[in-house]
């Protein structure tokens, strides 16, 4: 009789307990010695701690283990998933050859089994690739139905998620997307298995991006975070999943947590040739670096994202504008757009385009690109599309000079914005707001919108979009001052602090601006007020009240 070590027995407790690096130190030690049940857990144990290419070794170990015991079902099983981790690093060749093996062992086997169900999986997933939702939908619930047979809740939970992504394919999103969050509520229930978690996750994910449901993204990333937060050392992200977390992070603001992730997305890809996901893993990164203000290390990343295979745009062209090229910029979305037929995609470009076109002074092409967003938003249903479009329809309405229907219109998308929980989209609609209460002669709701919108670019460290506001806020309001009081709030707020005695530095950092737009203030203080020096300033601050 073979005496287990006292490492293996430990090890698998620790397995048990999800102490996934310390069951992987314990089963290491015996590794030449275990039982193939115990080269599954060690194979798992490193696949959770990111030791990725070890745990594909490990597990074809466990597959021959197997197969030299006879056990043709758990042989089956381990060449599952041997394919899905091979297809998931772009090697679609040799998961299609480990998914062949698989189902010539069970044919020969004869044997009916869950791992059947596996493979039913596995089938559904290479005919979505292949565009037959039909055929997929099908395999999918025949896995399921194997599943519910043999009371596996991976599998349910697998094929339950697989249709749900048909469902959504095929035009019935809300079906669809309730099949997605129960396979979530199982996910962070702790009812799966940590790998089956973590693919379901990245897939509910994918399928939100998809659907442009930034809510629902939102939502079960904070629930997954919560979930992986009692496994420290589990390794829950890789590749596509690592750049889904960075754009949620982004766009709910945590944008230091975003280019973290961003950074290790890239790490990750190139640390094995051809990635699939190399170039959303730089475009990402690019995207972060640009509304930060980083203009050149986004510029690489661009280029980076571009030789992978992905579309610079529209980052790339909002960059150009943001450089102060808007024509450029324009341009540069017209290629893109006309090979753009994802919904979601289509309505990036589109804002962006609109964006740029007002900036190059072609009212007459933005007002068709925002009609265009209006009608996309009509037919997707999606809060994403229908914020874009309400932005985008104010913007064309404030530009034409239009500022009440602007109003209406910027009200809508702020509302939309806020409850996609969407700081930074929302901030920016707020200076439009701004700008519209300014050109109505609101000078208060002006001064309230532009210094809401400026604390959150601040939070948010939004580089460029602070120095707008800097410019923004040396721009008097429309209407006229009168001759009692013919300096901006601006102005009125330089003049108190230079009688205060403060210098120019102090006073840009009390007002959060450059000292370069300040010295502009103090100049059109004097020249306003017919003064020459700061104590003459001083005098009249005191005179007239103002301190």
């Amino acid at each position: 009789m073979l005496v287990t070590p006292e490492s293996v027995v430990r090890g698998r407790e620790a397995f048990g307990r999800c102490r996934w690096d310390e069951a992987y130190a314990l089963l290491s030690l015996a590794h030449d010695r275990l039982e193939p049940p115990d080269l599954e857990r060690l194979a798992t144990a490193a696949y959770l701690i990111g030791r990725d290419d070890e745990s594909t070794e490990l597990l074809t170990r466990a597959h021959q283990a197997f197969l030299s015991a006879g056990d043709i079902a758990h042989a089956a099983r381990s060449a599952f998933w041997l394919a899905s981790w091979a297809s998931a690093k772009g090697d679609f060749a040799r998961g299609g050859g480990w998914v062949a093996r698989a189902q010539r062992l069970l044919d020969d086997g004869g044997s009916d089994c869950v791992e059947r169900g596996y493979l039913l999986v596995a089938e559904g997933r290479h005919r979505v690739m292949e565009g037959d939702f039909e055929r997929a939908g099908d395999a999918f619930a025949q896995a399921a139905r194997t599943g519910d047979r043999f009371k596996d809740r991976d599998l349910i939970a697998l094929a339950g998620m697989g249709c749900g992504r048909v469902l959504i394919r095929r035009g019935d999103a809300s079906a669809g997307a309730a099949l997605l969050d129960e396979a979530m509520v199982a996910v962070t229930a702790g009812e799966l298995s940590p790998i089956v978690s973590g693919i379901i996750y990245c897939s509910v994910i994918s399928a939100c991006f998809e659907m442009s449901d930034m809510r629902r993204a939102t939502e079960w990333t904070g629930a997954l975070s919560r979930w992986c937060a009692e496994q420290p050392d589990l390794v829950a992200y890789r590749g596509h999943c690592l750049v889904q977390r960075a754009e949620v992070l982004a766009w709910r603001g945590s944008w230091a947590d975003a280019i973290d992730e961003a950074r290790r997305a890239c790490a990750h890809v190139l640390r094995v040739a051809g990635q699939p996901e190399t170039g959303a893993a730089f475009y990402q990164l690019a995207e972060l670096h640009r509304l930060q203000g980083r203009f050149a290390e986004a510029e690489e990343a661009y280029v980076r994202a571009r030789e992978a295979g992905r579309s610079p745009q529209p980052g790339l062209a909002l960059l150009r504008l943001a450089q102060g090229r808007p024509d450029a910029a324009a341009a540069s979305l017209i290629g893109a757009l006309a090979e753009a037929r994802d919904t979601r995609l289509r309505t990036m470009l589109l804002s962006a385009h609109v964006e740029t076109l007002l900036a190059s002074k072609d009212l007459a092409a933005a007002r068709q690109a925002a009609d265009e967003l209006s009608a996309i938003a009509s037919d997707a249903r999606s809060p994403f599309a229908q914020a874009a479009s309400a932005s985008a329809q104010g913007a064309v309405a404030l530009a034409a000079g239009d500022a009440k229907r602007a109003l209406a219109a910027l009200g809508e998308a702020r509302g939309l914005w806020r409850d996609l929980d969407a700081p930074y989209q929302a901030a920016r609609v707020s200076v439009m707001i701004g700008l519209a209460c300014r050109a109505l002669g609101d000078v208060d709701g002006s001064r309230i919108e532009l210094d809401a919108a400026a604390r959150v670019f601040k939070d948010l460290g939004a580089g460029p979009d602070l120095t707008r506001m800097e410019e923004l806020s040396s721009v008097p309001a429309a209407a006229p001052p009168s001759n009692d009081d013919p300096l901006t709030d601006r102005e009125v707020q330089v003049l108190k602090l230079v009688a205060s005695g403060k210098s120019n530095r102090a006073i840009a950092d009390a007002l959060e601006i450059s000292e370069k737009t300040v010295a502009r203030h103090i100049s059109n203080i004097f020249t306003k007020l017919d003064l020459s020096s700061r104590a003459a300033a001083t005098a009249y601050a005191y005179q007239h009240g103002i301190v």
